[in-house]
């Protein structure tokens, strides 16, 4: 399980980040804090694995208190300064995520961080390929993917607006009239966000058969 610290001074966003991570599976929230005073003594108190750091508290800023946390840090913040970016970046975070965001995008640096923390469990032993996989897992959504890999992620992009926008939850075959694709290629593409949390999953029962799958936005 990996244990998640949220920190935002905002009450709102902060529930938001934290109803997130709360959906993905092996990810728990222990704690939320709303100024670097209170992210420094939840990290001492709780040890997270992870803390999602915003930069504008109201006492310091985050990247201040970077080396009083416990755990990796993933920076969510609308500051977008070379400066902030820079330091966060020195003071060791695993990735950087600008506000504002889609719930889409945390869950997909998320998913791409307990990747990486798998791959990196203290009893592995690396050689040179393994740690460059661990840090392609963790950029995984970076803008260097290949070619066929944009066109996948804008397929899922497109698949994942269309249940978000959709009135009411959809079908595969729903999601693959309405963009233009396969009803497999739908399929392929809901089943992923489903397990990513990108999109709700539910079963609609008939009077006889397999239940239908419909998916709807979280």
């Amino acid at each position: 399980m990996i244990r998640v610290l949220v920190v935002d001074d905002d009450f709102r966003v902060a529930d938001l980040h934290a109803s997130i991570v709360r959906k993905l599976p092996s990810f728990e929230v222990v704690a939320i804090a709303h100024t670097a005073a209170q992210a420094v003594a939840s990290a001492q108190l709780h040890r997270p694995d992870l803390v999602l750091l915003d930069e504008y508290l109201p006492d310091r800023c985050g990247t201040d208190v970077l080396g009083d946390l416990d755990g990796d840090v993933l920076m969510l913040s609308a500051a977008n300064d070379g400066g902030t970016v820079r330091r966060a970046l020195s003071g060791g975070i695993v990735h950087y995520l600008k506000k504002p965001f889609t719930p889409a995008q945390l869950v997909e640096r998320l998913v791409a961080y307990a990747r990486f923390a798998e791959h990196l469990s203290p009893q592995r032993r690396l050689d040179q390929a393994g740690i460059d996989r661990a840090l392609a897992m963790l950029r995984a959504t970076d803008a260097t993917r290949s070619r066929s890999g944009e066109e996948e992620n804008l397929t899922a992009r497109r698949i994942r607006d269309a249940v978000v926008g959709a009135d009411e939850p959809l079908t595969a075959t729903d999601v693959a009239s309405a963009i233009g694709v396969s009803r497999a290629t739908a399929q392929r593409h809901l089943a992923r966000l489903a397990r990513g949390g990108a999109v709700r999953l539910s079963l609609r029962y008939g009077t006889a058969g397999r239940p239908e799958h419909l998916y709807g936005p979280l």
